[in-house]
């Protein structure tokens, strides 16, 4: 049985609420726009890294745009420095630390739904 769509809407920016994320607390706050609640499998949303130093092992698919400020991603034995209007491709299974003094990121990621088979 496939699963209905959420119909279109659009996401205001100045109506997101962030939420901190994991154990991280403040250094990480996400707020997610679309998603396997609507019925996608492209999950996307924004990310708020504050003083942020976050090991990670990518568990999905991802994109991941720099709005503002600057990301500085630890993988495979080198430093990526990305800086606004920059985008990264990460593959699932990629062990790497987020570190941010203070960043805005956009984040797409396939499945959606990868902490249900976890």
């Amino acid at each position: 049985m496939t699963e209905a769509k959420a119909p279109l809407r659009v996401e205001r920016f100045s109506g997101l609420e962030f939420a901190p994320r994991f154990e991280y607390g403040d250094m990480a706050q996400v707020v997610e726009t679309c998603g396997s609640k609507d019925g996608s499998e492209l999950g996307t949303g924004w990310g708020r890294l504050t003083q942020a130093y976050i090991p990670w092992t990518i568990r999905y698919d991802e994109v991941l745009t720099v709005f503002e400020g600057e990301l500085r991603l630890h993988a495979d034995g080198q430093v990526y420095r990305l800086a606004a209007k920059d985008s990264i491709w990460l593959p699932r299974g990629t062990e790497l630390i987020y570190e941010a003094e203070s960043a805005l990121i956009h984040f797409s990621i396939h499945p959606s739904n990868w902490h249900e088979s976890q």
